[in-house]
């Protein structure tokens, strides 16, 4: 298994080409939780973040480049933690 804080420094250093599994895994390990599914919209609340954020793979399984880049705003803004390894 690949280690969670390698995946995210994958996102941090090129949010291209991540598989959209990866990108669920780091959104669960930093304490986001899905909420619902509505199609392939997977929406994440965050019980420290405000907003909801709604993801969903591209046709291709990959996740979207500018919905990792939302990820990563929240984590700045709201100071989120990468949580303990498994």
């Amino acid at each position: 298994m690949v280690k969670k804080r390698k995946l995210f420094q994958k996102l941090v250093d090129s949010p291209r080409g991540v598989r959209f599994s990866d990108f669920i895994t780091i959104l669960e390990a930093f304490g986001f939780e899905l909420k619902r599914i509505s199609g392939s919209h997977h929406v994440f609340k965050h019980p420290d973040v405000v907003e909801l954020l709604s993801v969903q793979p591209s046709k291709d399984g990959q996740a979207k480049p500018y919905q990792i880049h939302q990820f990563l705003k929240l984590v700045e803004e709201y100071n989120l933690a990468l949580g303990e390894e498994e």
